[in-house]
């Protein structure tokens, strides 16, 4: 993703976890500044080490590894692949870590994942993306056999990147959305109520073209020189990640139109772009910081110290626009 997409962190009591036992001398605090006595190990399933947001996640989990004393024992790849992953995870319970951290390719496949490794005795946290359906799981009901979630909140994201939309368009118009992979929950959850501050204000945004951009630049350009072919007289595009965003505004500028461009991410490219005025605004998200968040979460699961309900785990993720870029330091 890469995202852009694409999100923070959930935990699950020791009492129900196996993998516990395996840690009866272990973190003797979790405020992250301790040792453990007995060394923690850890293994990470990544949808894509390619990927600028989930790289960046990877980079935040190291860093608060090295601070707690913890051993990542593996780092699977999937390479945006849902077979490959799951073939990861079988890997990974052959290692039998104490806890590991899945940043889901699928959401949906990802329960089967889930369940296998908490089957496993394998104490699991979901990082970035939501785990089961999202058109039936709601974003903050974590998967019963995580011992949490950590990401975004994403409804919240796109209710944020609306605003934005309304800001540039009061008056609404037609408008076209670039997706993500398939198989992302993100492609519903920040869509989800992206239009509610145009409809509290009475205002209008039709959707006339919903394409995917696969959360990069190249493909997301292409996609908005295509619905801008079929669509003229489009307002408004949202890309579900700033990479996307960026290669949408590209293409409306090579055309005769002047269509507004909202992302999401805070990224890098999403960033540079709106200094540039080529995209309205975006919602800042912070994947390092959230990968730290996702290690001590598990941390703080493998040794007890958690809430006995799975939580579920978030930071704030402000709107920017070029009125208030100092407000988001991007981090991929």
């Amino acid at each position: 993703m890469i995202r852009s997409g694409w999100v923070v962190v959930a935990a699950l009591t020791c009492a129900t976890l196996t993998a516990c036992t395996s840690t009866s001398g272990s973190p003797s605090n979790s405020n992250g500044s301790g040792t453990s006595k007995k060394k923690v190990t850890v293994a990470v399933s990544n949808l894509g080490l390619n990927y600028p947001f989930p790289a960046a996640i990877s980079k935040g989990i190291k860093q608060k590894a090295a601070e707690l004393g913890v051993t990542i024992v593996a780092e699977a790849d999937a390479q945006g692949k849902a077979d490959k992953q799951s073939a990861d995870v079988q890997d990974i319970i052959a290692q039998r870590p104490d806890g590991a951290l899945l940043l889901p390719v699928d959401s949906s496949m990802a329960t089967r994942l889930a369940d296998k490794l908490k089957g496993a005795g394998i104490s699991t946290v979901a990082v970035a993306s939501q785990v089961g359906d999202p058109k039936t799981r709601k974003p903050q009901d974590v998967y019963p056999a995580l011992a949490a979630l950590v990401s975004q909140n994403e409804e919240d994201a796109g209710a944020k990147a609306g605003q934005l939309a309304l800001k540039a368009l009061p008056r609404g118009g037609k408008m076209a959305i670039v997706e993500g992979a398939a198989g992302f929950a993100e492609n519903t959850t920040r869509v989800a109520k992206f239009k509610d501050a145009a409809k509290a204000a009475g205002v209008k945004f039709d959707v006339v073209a919903s394409q995917p951009g696969d959360w990069v630049m190249n493909k997301a350009e292409a996609t908005c020189q295509n619905m801008l072919q079929a669509h003229s007289d489009i307002k408004l595009f949202y890309a579900l990640s700033d990479d996307m965003a960026a290669g949408c505004a590209k293409a409306v500028k090579a055309s005769s139109q002047h269509a507004v461009v909202i992302g999401i991410g805070g990224s890098k490219l999403g960033v540079n772009a709106i200094k540039d005025g080529l995209i309205y605004g975006t919602v800042c998200y912070k994947p390092q910081d959230m990968g730290k968040l996702a290690l001590q979460t598990l941390y703080d699961s493998l040794s007890g110290t958690s809430p006995k309900k799975p939580p579920f785990v978030t930071y704030k993720t402000p709107a920017i626009t070029a009125a208030n870029l100092a407000d988001c330091t991007p981090q991929w």
